[in-house]
């Protein structure tokens, strides 16, 4: 099924099954877990994409072996639990977000913070908890797609929280290659708010939080992982990170699957958060696989 706008830009819809298991974090707190199957795409951009960054490029083909990614961006209430738990190296605030909401997304989190709530979580799971590489993420927010979105060639505030209206100081257009315009919501909205994941079952990948991811800043593809690993030097945590996805405040082209940002991983405001992986987890011996 579709929907065309009035200049015929179609949003792409689908019903699909996907895996997934629960990992319980208590005080009635889970994240569920959705199932990446392994394979291969190109990621980055094409040379001809709307608002395309040298950055994006070369693109490359990367395989990508299975892995489980949180079905969205972690809460405000997931993050309060985990902040409770021991810690690991680093103490974490209880609430550190501007936009306060047990649903909505956790943000105003450094790139160490978030490093540490997989720390906390890997010890009282068991199970190797961690940021996404950035070829992960790339990868599960495309699902399969090449298009700059994985709804289609353009985007709609409908399905995602970013600024739909112009940027009257810029002059920059609340709108992505001719597609419609939309609302500005002004803050982060909650993580379960749109009902449009992308085959892999995924929510929330493009606006409300830009996402952290392991790898280190590099301003071009050259010479990149083509296994899709973190793009990383060994013991430098000091160095720029890798952001994905977008946010509340951004106009859509900065929401494409493709866009990519950094900044220093000490740094935090209020258009920043995070979601998890797990390559390993124990599901196979103690966790329920469920059908989403």
């Amino acid at each position: 099924m579709s929907q065309a706008t009035a200049k015929e830009w179609i949003i792409q819809e689908a019903t699909h099954r996907n895996s997934f298991y629960l990992e319980n974090l208590g005080n009635d707190q889970a994240l569920k877990m959705m199932d990446i199957p392994k394979g291969e795409f190109q990621m980055g951009s094409p040379d001809g994409e709307v608002d395309r960054k040298d950055d994006e490029g070369p693109q490359h083909l990367v395989k990508i072996s299975r892995f489980f990614m949180s079905k969205t961006p972690i809460s405000q209430a997931q993050w309060q639990v985990v902040a409770k738990m021991p810690t690991i190296n680093i103490e974490l605030e209880e609430s550190p977000s501007n936009f306060k909401g047990v649903k909505l997304p956790v943000e105003h989190v450094s790139w160490h913070e978030a490093v540490e709530f997989c720390d906390r979580m890997t010890q009282q799971t068991k199970s190797q908890y961690r940021l996404p590489t950035e070829a992960e993420w790339e990868y599960a927010c495309r699902a399969g797609t090449s298009t700059p979105f994985h709804f289609g060639e353009t985007i709609t505030t409908d399905l995602a929280n970013y600024r739909g209206t112009d940027w009257e100081e810029y002059k920059w257009s609340g709108s992505y290659g001719g597609g419609p315009k939309g609302e500005y919501r002004q803050q982060t909205t909650p993580v379960d708010q749109f009902q449009a994941p992308n085959r892999y079952g995924l929510c929330d990948m493009y606006g409300n939080v830009r996402e952290w991811c392991q790898d280190i800043w590099h301003s071009n593809y050259n010479n990149a992982p083509e296994n899709g690993s973190a793009w990383i030097y060994k013991n430098d945590n000091e160095s720029s990170k890798v952001l994905r996805g977008g946010s509340w405040l951004d106009l859509p082209g900065y929401c494409r699957s493709a866009s990519r940002y950094y900044v220093q991983p000490h740094y935090r405001d209020n258009s920043i958060g995070f979601r998890v992986v797990c390559s390993s987890p124990r599901i196979l011996h103690t966790k329920k696989m469920g059908k989403n």
